[in-house]
């Protein structure tokens, strides 16, 4: 299965970039949002070979995912590995620098079952691929403002 969206970010690709992998922003939100997040590398600066476990509520169920990010293509993309216990598949993020201070970003997750309750869990997710993927893009859009914002204010300094 599929998903896709993308944002145009009023903000230089660099900083999006650089936004991106703040991974200790993205972890500290997981956690309030009941995510259990382990980091399992010891790299002091964001990289290839990063990993991550996280333990999360899905339709009743506790699930395991581990992520590790396997493609670190400064300031153009980000690719990474997503491993569970049923389901395997990959998150992408590719930044296009649109002009010096707009960027599109585009997220991609591709999901590949591996058992047969995997599959019945993925065709149920693809039922509701529309609300699923309604959801992603208004994350990723409330995300891409809260970037705009700080470039904003970050812009007005001086």
């Amino acid at each position: 299965m599929d998903l896709s969206t993308r944002a145009d970010i009023e903000a230089p690709i660099g900083l999006v970039f650089d936004e991106l992998t703040n991974f200790t922003a993205f972890e500290t939100a997981a956690l309030r949002r009941g995510v259990e997040v382990a980091r399992l590398d010891s790299r002091d600066v964001p990289g290839r070979g990063m990993q991550w476990r996280a333990v999360f509520p899905f339709r009743g169920r506790k699930r395991a995912m581990a992520l590790k990010l396997e493609d670190f293509d400064r300031p153009a993309r980000l690719r990474f590995d997503l491993d569970a216990a049923s389901v395997t598949g990959e998150l992408l993020v590719e930044l296009l620098e649109l002009s010096r201070s707009t960027t599109r970003l585009t997220l991609k997750v591709r999901l590949r079952p591996l058992t047969l309750s995997a599959r019945i869990l993925v065709q149920s997710m693809r039922l509701a691929k529309g609300r699923i993927t309604g959801r992603m893009h208004d994350r990723l859009h409330l995300w891409a403002l809260e970037v705009a914002d700080r470039h904003r204010r970050g812009a007005g300094r001086g």
